[in-house]
């Protein structure tokens, strides 16, 4: 639906292992088939037309005309993602997640910014653990087909007047098992944290799909 705009960061033609993610996350330190539905705060009423976005809370339920994205492969041989036309290659063993002691969250660093809703399905072809080979096609339009951004924080919770940005559309192979979950960064009017005056928002990691091959 949309087309591709300036939104691509230095993650072009990457390939290899995690290690350089773990890195960094260490320096900063800081087939059968489910989808799960939207969590009560997202889940009532349609979004409404894209004339009277506000880009705040008044759009409650909060929605998203744009999205960034993300991919991560776990349990893999080889590994390859493309979506809207920009590929994600890791052509060495990788992993589990867990193995690397990191928040599972942290490994979702946005790779294209500023996606319009939507392009076409994601391609993905990987090799799996145990060597079997696996092709899918997976389409965001149709996952997120209601245009809300799913996220943990109730209605009076979100600070008001504060723009709420892009959410991360996160895309994730695990062995036979493909994954797509969603990172909103919602500012709050209270701090998560009272020792931390910048904890005022939910970023929270969202599972909204997953099947296994």
């Amino acid at each position: 639906m949309g087309n591709r705009d300036s939104r691509h960061i230095s993650h072009s033609g990457r390939r290899g292992s995690l290690s350089a993610i773990a890195a960094f996350l260490l320096a900063t330190q800081g087939c059968s088939s489910a989808m799960t539905a939207p969590n009560d705060h997202t889940s009532s009423g349609a979004a409404s037309p894209s004339g009277d976005f506000t880009n705040t809370v008044k759009d409650w339920p909060l929605r998203f005309l744009r999205h960034d994205f993300s991919a991560q492969c776990f349990n893999t041989r080889d590994c390859k993602i493309v979506y809207s036309g920009f590929p994600h290659h890791w052509d060495e063993p990788q992993r589990s997640w867990q193995s690397y002691g990191y928040d599972h969250a942290n490994f979702f660093q946005s790779a294209e910014l500023s996606i319009a809703n939507f392009p076409p399905p994601a391609v993905l072809d990987w090799i799996a653990k145990d060597g079997s080979s696996h092709h899918a096609t997976v389409d965001m339009a149709e996952i997120f087909k209601d245009r809300l951004i799913r996220h943990n924080v109730p209605r009076e919770e979100v600070a008001e007047g504060v723009s709420i940005g892009n959410p991360t559309i996160a895309l994730e192979v695990d062995d036979r098992t493909v994954n797509v979950y969603m990172l909103a960064f919602v500012p709050t009017k209270h701090l998560r944290n009272p020792n931390n005056k910048n904890s005022n928002f939910r970023n929270d990691l969202i599972k909204v799909y997953s099947k296994t091959y």
